[in-house]
C-alpha cells in the first residue's frame, strides 16, 4: 500500500528587485581573415615581468618643509664646522704643493703666495668684513702652513707687544718663532751668527726720519735687506687713573717725539720720562700710581691698562718702515725697491755726478740719507733707496755708471718687494 505523502506547507517567497546592470558595449567581431592576421602577429607569451617602479630624480624631490626655522645659533655652528674642514683642507693642499718644490725654504720666506691671497681678497670681498680684517684672519693661517715646512726663527727689537713685535707678526705670523732682543745691534749679530733665520729692525719713520742705529749696523756687518714691513703707528695714552691725575708719562724717545705737540698741549703738567720701549712704559703705567704711558693698543690689552686718549700722534699718517734682514735674495715681483750704500770722494761735484746716473736712466729715488764717516776719515756715507730690482737692465746700467765714477765704496744692500702700510 503506497504511503501517503505528507503535504508540506507552502513557503512564501519574497521577490527581490535586481539592481540594473549596465549594458556592455558589443565587441566588434572580426572577420575570419582579420582573426588569422591577429593570431600571426601576436607575440609568444613570455614570463610576466613586473613593471619597474618609476623614481623622480633627486633634484626634483621636494625637501620636507621644516615647521620651525633653523635658529641662527645652529646655522653658526654648521658654518663653523664647514670653516674648520675648509681651513684644514687648505693647509693640506699647501703641504701637497710644497712637496714638489726643490727649495721650500726660499718659497717659505717669499711673500708672493701671501700677495696672491691678498689680491684675491681685494677682488672677491663683498663684505661685511673689510679686506684688512680678512687679511688679519688669513695671516696666521698662512704662517701656520709655512711653519710646517720650516721652523722660521726671527729676532726682533723687543720686548713683546712693541711696534716692532707687531711688524714681526704682520710679516711672519704668530706661528713663527719670534725672538725678542734688547738692541738693534743684537738683532744684526743674531742673524750674522746664524742663530736665527731673519731679523726685523726699524729703518725709517715718516715723522722722525732715519733710524741711525740700523743704518750704522749695515756699515758694520755684511747682511742684506730682503724684505720690508710698513706699519701705521698709532700711539695711545695709557693709565689707571684719570687724565687730570697723571704726573709722569713714560715711553721710548721716538714715541714721545712723535706725540710732542699733543703732549705739550694736553698734558703740560706731566713729566716726560724716556724708557727703552713702549711695552716697558705700559708696565710702568700699570704698576706706578699716577703714571701713564705712550704705547700701542696691543700693549694696553696685554698689560691691562686703560686707554685714556687714542691716536695722540701728531702725524695721522705716522708710518714706520721695518727692514727684514738676512742672507736671502728676493725674486723680482715688478714692484720692488733696491737699497745701496755709497761712499764717494769728498770733493765738489761728487754727489751731483752720482745722482746724475739715476736721472740718466730714469730711476726714481725714494730715500736718501747721509751720515758722517768715523774718524779719522773725512766725508759722508750715503744710504739710497730707489724703485726697481737689481736684476733689471736699467738698474744694472745705473750701478755700472756709479762704479765708473769710481766710488770709495758701493754695496748693494738688497732688492725686495715693496709693501703697503698696514694698521
Amino acid at each position: 500500500m503506497a504511503k501517503k505523502q505528507a503535504s508540506a506547507k507552502p513557503v512564501k517567497k519574497v521577490a527581490r528587485k535586481a539592481a540594473p546592470v549596465p549594458a556592455r558595449p558589443a565587441k566588434p567581431t572580426a572577420s575570419a581573415p582579420e582573426k588569422v592576421a591577429a593570431v600571426k602577429k601576436a607575440p609568444k607569451p613570455s614570463s610576466p615581468v613586473p613593471p619597474r617602479p618609476t623614481r623622480k630624480p633627486p633634484e626634483v624631490v621636494a625637501a620636507p618643509v621644516s615647521e620651525t626655522p633653523v635658529s641662527p645659533e645652529l646655522q653658526l655652528t654648521q658654518v663653523d664646522e664647514q670653516l674648520v674642514a675648509l681651513l684644514n683642507r687648505r693647509a693640506s693642499l699647501y703641504l701637497q704643493k710644497m712637496k714638489g718644490v726643490q727649495s721650500p725654504s726660499k718659497i717659505v720666506f717669499s711673500d708672493q703666495d701671501q700677495q696672491q691671497v691678498w689680491g684675491l681678497i681685494d677682488r672677491a670681498n663683498q663684505g661685511p668684513l673689510t679686506s684688512a680684517e680678512l687679511k688679519t684672519i688669513f695671516r696666521p693661517l698662512l704662517s701656520a702652513g709655512r711653519q710646517r715646512i720650516k721652523n722660521i726663527r726671527v729676532a726682533y727689537l723687543g720686548p713683546a707687544y712693541s711696534f716692532t713685535h707687531q711688524a714681526a707678526v704682520t710679516r711672519f705670523g704668530e706661528s713663527a718663532d719670534l725672538v725678542p732682543v734688547s738692541t738693534i745691534a743684537t738683532v744684526f749679530e743674531e742673524v750674522n751668527r746664524g742663530h736665527v733665520d731673519f731679523g726685523l729692525v726699524p729703518i725709517e719713520n715718516s715723522t722722525d726720519g732715519r733710524i741711525v742705529d740700523t743704518l750704522d749696523m749695515f756699515t758694520r756687518l755684511p747682511l742684506r735687506i730682503c724684505g720690508e714691513v710698513q706699519v701705521h703707528v698709532h700711539h695711545n695714552l695709557l693709565a689707571r687713573c684719570e687724565r687730570s691725575e697723571i704726573t709722569e708719562i713714560y715711553s721710548k724717545p721716538q714715541a714721545l717725539s712723535q706725540c710732542r705737540d699733543w703732549l705739550s698741549k694736553n698734558m703740560p703738567q706731566a713729566r716726560l720720562i724716556e724708557v727703552t720701549s713702549t711695552s716697558t712704559a705700559a708696565q710702568l703705567a700699570r704698576d706706578k700710581p699716577r703714571a701713564a704711558a705712550v704705547a700701542s693698543h696691543q700693549a694696553a690689552i696685554q698689560y691691562d691698562v686703560q686707554i685714556v686718549a687714542e691716536c695722540i700722534e701728531d702725524n695721522r699718517n705716522n708710518i714706520t718702515r721695518f727692514a727684514v734682514i738676512g742672507d736671502s735674495v728676493a725674486e723680482p715681483t715688478g714692484s720692488d725697491r733696491t737699497a745701496i750704500l755709497l761712499q764717494i770722494p769728498h770733493k765738489p761735484g761728487s754727489l751731483s755726478d752720482a745722482l746724475e746716473a739715476f736721472r740718466r736712466h730714469k730711476i726714481n729715488l725714494t730715500w736718501i740719507e747721509s751720515f758722517p764717516l768715523r774718524q779719522p776719515q773725512i766725508g759722508y756715507l750715503f744710504f739710497l733707496d730707489f724703485e726697481g730690482h737689481v736684476s733689471e737692465p736699467r738698474i744694472k746700467r745705473t750701478l755700472k755708471d756709479l762704479e765708473d765714477l769710481p766710488p770709495d765704496r758701493l754695496e748693494v744692500l738688497g732688492s725686495y718687494p715693496r709693501s703697503e702700510p698696514v694698521n
